[in-house]
C-alpha cells in the first residue's frame, strides 16, 4: 500500500443523500437481535469538589458527594443496544464478589444475560474513576488479565453456539481482561461464517492477528497505527494503516475512530470514506467506542450497508462524547441527530 493513499471526504454529503435510509435502519432496530461476547466491566464513579491540595503529598484532596456505578466494556456495548431500541444478549465473565453482584445488578432484570458465567478464581474487572468539576482525577483498575480457563471458554462458546439461529449479529468486545481468546475468537468467526452473520469486533492491538475473517473491525487510529507500524495521524497514514490492516486479516471493512476528526471507513471493494464528527462538544470519551460498536452493529444487524452503519455510528458517538461519564444514547436522540445533521 501506497504511502499517496488517500480517503475519500465524502462522508458528510453521503450522510444527506442517505437520510431516509438511515431513518428507517433506525426504525427497524427493535426487530434486531445483537449477542455481545466479550470482557464484562464494572465503571464505579467517585463524584466530588476540590478545594485544596493535600499537606501530605502534591496531590488535590477530593471531597466525596456522590457515587455511581454503570456498565463498562462489553456490557457497555449491550446496554447501548438495548438504550437504541433493539434487543441485545450479553455473553462474559465475573467473578463470585461484590463487583460481580453488582454488575448483574446493573444488568437488572434485563432478558438475555443468560450467557454470563461466574469465575470463582478471578475478580470482576472493576474501573474506579474519581471526578471532579467534570474533569477525570484518577483511575485506579481491579482486574485480572490472564486469559479465562478452557472450561469457561467452551461454556461461552455452547452458549453463543445455542443462539445463533435468534441473533442477527455477533459483537465481540475485547478489552484484554482474558475473555476473548485466540481460540474462541477463531471458533466464534468460525460460527459467524457458517450461519452468515456479521460480527464486529471491537479490537486490542495484542490481539490482531485472532481477527482474521471478521466482517467489521472498529479500532481507534492509535490502535491501528500500532497495528501495522506507523503512527496515523494524518489522513495518509491513517489510510495506509486501514488498508494494510483489511488485506491482512481478510475484513469486509476497518472501521478507524479519530476522535476529533471523525471516523474513516475502509471496504473490501477499495472504497474509503472520510466521516466527520459531528460532536459540538466533547466532554468525555469514556465509553464512545462502546456505542460506536453498539450502533453498527444494530445496523448491520437491520441489514443497512457498512457504510451507512458507519455513519450512524458517528452520529451516536457526536450524542454521547457531549456527556460526563458511561453513557447511552437512544433511538429518539440518534434520530433527531440525522434529521438535523
Amino acid at each position: 500500500m501506497s504511502r499517496k493513499a488517500k480517503i475519500d471526504p465524502s462522508g458528510a454529503s453521503l450522510l444527506t443523500t442517505r437520510r431516509g435510509d438511515l431513518l428507517r435502519h433506525i426504525e427497524r432496530f427493535p426487530q434486531a437481535r445483537v449477542l455481545v461476547v466479550g470482557d464484562l466491566i464494572l465503571d464505579h464513579y467517585v463524584w466530588g469538589t476540590v478545594t485544596r491540595i493535600s499537606p501530605e503529598a502534591p496531590v488535590p484532596v477530593v471531597h466525596v458527594e456522590s457515587e455511581s456505578l454503570k456498565l463498562g466494556g462489553a456490557a457497555n456495548v449491550y446496554h447501548n443496544i438495548v438504550a437504541l431500541g433493539g434487543r441485545g444478549e450479553i455473553c462474559g465473565v465475573v467473578g463470585p464478589d461484590e463487583g460481580g453482584r453488582l454488575l448483574l445488578k446493573e444488568l437488572g432484570g434485563r432478558q438475555g444475560r443468560g450467557g454470563v458465567v461466574v469465575d470463582h478464581d478471578r475478580p470482576t474487572t472493576r474501573k474506579t474513576r474519581v471526578v471532579a468539576h467534570q474533569q477525570q482525577i484518577v483511575r485506579y483498575d481491579l482486574e485480572q488479565r490472564t486469559e479465562i480457563k478452557p472450561l469457561f471458554q467452551r461454556r461461552l462458546l455452547r452458549y453463543v453456539e445455542s443462539r445463533m439461529r435468534e441473533i442477527s449479529c455477533l459483537v465481540v468486545s475485547d478489552y484484554a481482561k482474558g475473555v476473548v481468546t485466540p481460540w474462541l475468537m477463531s471458533e466464534l468467526t468460525r460460527l459467524a461464517a457458517l450461519r452468515r452473520i456479521p460480527i464486529v469486533v471491537d479490537p486490542k492491538v495484542e490481539h490482531f492477528s485472532s481477527y482474521k475473517g471478521v466482517t467489521v473491525l472498529t479500532p481507534n487510529h492509535l490502535e491501528a497505527g500500532q497495528a501495522v507500524g506507523i503512527h496515523a495521524d494524518s489522513d495518509a497514514s491513517v489510510a495506509e494503516a486501514g488498508a494494510v490492516i483489511r488485506q491482512r486479516l481478510g475484513c469486509q471493512a476497518v472501521l478507524i475512530t479519530r476522535g476529533e476528526k471523525g471516523m474513516s471507513l475502509f471496504e473490501a471493494n477499495g472504497r474509503s470514506l472520510h466521516i466527520p464528527t459531528t460532536a459540538r462538544q466533547v466532554y468525555d470519551v469514556t465509553g464512545a467506542g462502546d456505542t460506536v460498536v453498539g450502533t453498527l452493529a444494530l445496523a448491520l444487524a437491520t441489514g443497512a450497508a457498512i457504510s451507512d452503519g458507519a455513519l450512524l455510528a458517528n452520529q451516536a458517538a457526536g450524542i454521547v462524547v457531549g456527556m460526563v461519564g458511561t453513557a447511552t444514547v437512544s433511538a429518539g436522540q440518534l434520530s433527531e441527530a440525522v434529521s438535523h445533521a
